[in-house]
């Protein structure tokens, strides 16, 4: 069965977005990028909120994306999407036919594409779709590499979580720049 990854990195004090959502913050050098690179390759389909799915959409189909980083650019363009949204009526990515929209139930929409044969599944950004899944219990894996920054205000990732979600550590990385990546898993999972 795929496995739904939550892949995020977040400030020391858990913030996932600045105030107004910004992610100028983000510590990324060649070592992040190689990892960044790494996860893409194990992965077949992205699942994005709205506002995340409209925030890459407006870039990595972009000649500047394609530019700047181009080995990202080609997997986040090529890689299928998911958009969970009620207020959208189509989606589009570039020049690429790889997105669906999603209005319905996101549990049973998410249950069903895990049967699905394929490699694993990511989030990226999309606080709501993370707590959602969440409480579901649908979420394999989190990923997520705290930047050493304190925002003391921004964007919780775990917004709206009403019951404690236990986990386990499973293995961390150090990247040069003092970021520190942390894989858990659900305790019982």
């Amino acid at each position: 069965m795929r496995k739904v990854i939550v892949s995020e990195m977040v400030s020391l004090d858990g913030f996932f977005g600045g105030p107004d959502g910004n992610i100028d913050w983000h510590v990324v050098d060649e070592d992040f990028n190689d990892f960044a690179i790494a996860q893409l390759n194990e992965l077949d389909a992205l699942l994005f909120g709205r506002v995340t799915y409209q925030l890459m959409a407006s870039y990595w189909p972009t000649d500047a994306a394609l530019q700047d980083d181009p080995e990202v650019a080609n997997k986040m363009n090529t890689l299928s999407k998911v958009v969970f949204s009620n207020t959208l009526d189509k989606v589009m990515w570039g020049n690429w036919d790889n997105v669906q929209l999603a209005k319905g139930d996101i549990g049973q929409e998410v249950t069903r594409l895990k049967q699905q044969p394929g490699k694993d599944m990511a989030i990226f950004g999309s606080g709501s779709i993370v707590t959602a899944l969440a409480q579901l219990g649908l979420i394999d894996e989190y990923r997520l590499t705290v930047a050493p920054v304190v925002l003391g205000r921004g964007m919780p990732l775990f917004a709206g979580i009403t019951a404690p979600i236990k986990l386990k550590l499973l293995q961390t990385k150090t990247f040069k720049t003092g970021v520190e990546l942390l894989y858990y898993a659900p305790d019982g999972k």
